[in-house]
């Protein structure tokens, strides 16, 4: 009786667990206005803002709209915007932040066959989606 338990614990540990597509790069924002640079930070993945394409007339500088006060002053140009992402076998989740509510959501990211990232912003179940092209 114990054998086949044994063997059936061989086959779970040899076969390999499911990885999510690598997601790391330069992709251009859905709405054209920055390119998000995504790559390793420790034994996360993250993404920083590392262009401003298209800002609005007299658009803030700065992180003004977080709601910690001590981050009001950081440049929006470098700020991280993807953080602590873990491979979740099919995709990546971990935290968005959106400058221009200063708000974080709970994000789920995943790299399509043409190269475009999906990425989600979500609240509870209810998520919103964009699509973000590789950029040059």
């Amino acid at each position: 009786m114990i054998r086949p338990m044994v063997a059936t614990a061989a086959l779970l540990i040899a076969v390999p667990a499911s990885a999510a597509t690598p997601i790391a790069g330069r992709y251009l924002t859905e709405d054209g206005a920055g390119v998000i640079e995504v790559g390793r930070c420790g034994n996360r993945v993250c993404g920083r803002l590392v262009r401003i394409l298209k800002s609005e007339p007299n658009a803030p500088k700065t992180d003004v709209n977080n709601s910690d006060p001590a981050l009001r002053s950081r440049p929006i140009l470098g700020m991280p915007i993807l953080s602590n992402f873990a491979d979740a076998g099919s995709d990546w989740r971990g935290r968005i932040y959106d400058p221009r509510n200063g708000k974080t959501y709970k994000s789920i990211v995943s790299r399509q066959p043409n190269g475009s990232l999906k990425v989600q912003g979500c609240i509870a179940i209810f998520c919103q989606t964009q699509v973000w092209k590789p950029a040059g």
